[in-house]
């Protein structure tokens, strides 16, 4: 009995970790597709949870909407310092670009809707600052293990990134399959085509 006490205070902690998780996850999905006027009780419903669950963990839709939004941030930022801890930079710049072009797909529609909203957010400026040094570091070292096209520039990145984010526009199903054939494409364009150029003996 003395064990499942001592373990009661841990369970409850990861359930509720589990509903915050849910009720943020279901907030940007619903904020992308509808914006931020959803009320509280659909984002509820959707993540499952009853509306006192809710507003213990979030009280206000402002909250809600700011976790939600630092949320998205923090996933972003994930995805590049992992990709740029790899040690193969190719390979780390590579997962880069799929896994930004994967959570945009998703969620686009959300930091339109929040920036829109809060269109001098320091936070943002200042997140999106340092993703761009970062990447740039990483695009550096692609480029000096001759993976990445020797013409690259940051811009170029920029662009396509640009371009990605009609994926938002896309049925929520078919996103994602989208989302990685867009990258894979983008991938193959950024490929130092010399790596590529190997002489095969042609039959006679």
């Amino acid at each position: 009995m003395r064990n499942v006490v001592e373990q009661l205070p841990h369970v409850l902690r990861s359930d509720a970790q589990d509903n915050r998780d849910r009720v943020l996850d279901a907030a940007r999905s619903l904020f992308s597709e509808r914006g931020l006027d959803v009320p509280m009780r659909v984002i509820a419903r959707e993540a499952g949870v009853g509306p006192a669950t809710l507003y213990r963990r979030f009280p206000t839709k402002q909250t809600l909407i700011d976790e939600a939004f630092i949320d998205e941030l923090a996933a972003c930022r994930r995805i590049v310092e992992e990709s740029c801890a790899d040690a193969d930079p190719w390979r780390g710049f590579t997962s880069a670009i799929e896994g930004l072009f994967v959570l945009n797909a998703r969620n686009q529609g959300f930091v339109n809707a929040f920036m829109s909203a809060n269109p001098e957010a320091d936070s943002f400026t200042e997140h999106r600052e340092s993703l761009h040094r970062q990447l740039t570091r990483l695009a550096q070292r692609a480029k000096r293990a001759g993976a990445l096209r020797h013409d690259f520039v940051m811009d170029d990145l920029v662009l396509v990134l640009l371009a990605g984010r009609g994926l938002s526009s896309l049925l929520p199903s078919s996103r994602e399959a989208r989302a990685r054939r867009f990258a894979s494409l983008a991938i193959d364009a950024f490929r130092e085509r010399d790596q590529q150029m190997v002489t095969t003996p042609q039959p006679r």
